[in-house]
This record gives structure tokens, sequence and C-alpha cells, in this order.
């Protein structure tokens, strides 16, 4: 709610960012598109940035043998074997599928600066990573579970 409230601010002021509903991606839709495609909360997370409530996602207890993909376009992007509880009430891996996501810089919190992990297929946004992840490769992608689906093997 109040990520909301902020977002709906930043747009006012013109500080938010759009919809990626367009750019150099494999997958473009219309945002039309997307909202047929993706639920309202799913829609919000993948393509306005939005941030599940901590907690609320099943995946976060879902320890099964399988592979995440992302809930937009079905690329597959996490291996459950690279799956951990960070105790955060995300989804959260030490390492994602070769080729399947994409970085850039976020300061859209004015809390400093993030790295954003989104779909490199389609855009859509799945978290952040930070580097506070257990061994071997020492980072966390802390994952809205909306933007991702569990395929068990």
């Amino acid at each position: 709610m109040h990520r909301r409230l902020f977002l709906a601010t930043a747009a006012a002021l013109g500080l938010a960012r759009p919809a990626r509903a367009e750019g150099g991606f494999e997958i473009t839709l219309s945002e039309a598109e997307w909202r047929a495609r993706l639920t309202p909360r799913q829609y919000a997370v993948l393509r306005e940035e939005d941030t599940e409530r901590a907690g609320s996602s099943p995946l976060d207890k879902e320890y099964g043998a399988g592979t995440y993909h992302c809930a937009g376009c079905d690329l597959a992007v996490f291996s459950s074997e690279t799956k951990f509880d960070s105790g955060t009430g995300w989804p959260s891996f030490w390492q994602p599928l070769p080729d399947a996501i994409a970085t850039r810089e976020d300061t859209s919190l004015f809390l400093g600066t993030r790295t954003e992990v989104h779909c490199r297929r389609c855009g859509g946004h799945f978290g952040h990573v930070f580097p506070d992840g257990p061994p071997p490769t020492g980072l966390r992608y802390c994952m809205n579970g909306l933007a991702l689906v569990f395929r068990p093997a």
C-alpha cells in the first residue's frame, strides 16, 4: 500500500519510470496485451516494478526440484538447486540460469543505489540482487514470487 502511494506520488511529480511495455527486448507487448496476459498483481510487479508483501508468496516456501520461469514470458530463469531460505519472506536464489536475467541500476526509492533484476527476454521486473548471499556466489537474488512460475522437475 505504501509503495503504491509512493509510486502514485512519484508519477504525479514525473519521477516514476514507465511500465516496461516497450523496449529492446525479444518479447514486446502493448500495455493492453500485458494486462490481458497477467493478473493485476503480476502486472504491477512485472511491468510497474511493484513489490509483493513479504511472506505472501507460496514460492518462498517451495523447495521441490524444478525450475522457476518468468511469469510474463515463461523463460526459465532460476533452478531450484540455487534456491535458499534467506529469511526475508521472498524467494531467494544465489545464482540465475545462464543468460536468463539482466540487471540495471535502481535509484527509485531515494535510499541509495540497488541493482534491479529483470527478465532478459521480456524486461519483466523480478526484484533485486544483494551482496549478502551464501557461497559460492555471495549473492542473494531476492525475487517477487508473483513474477515467477514454478515448474516441477
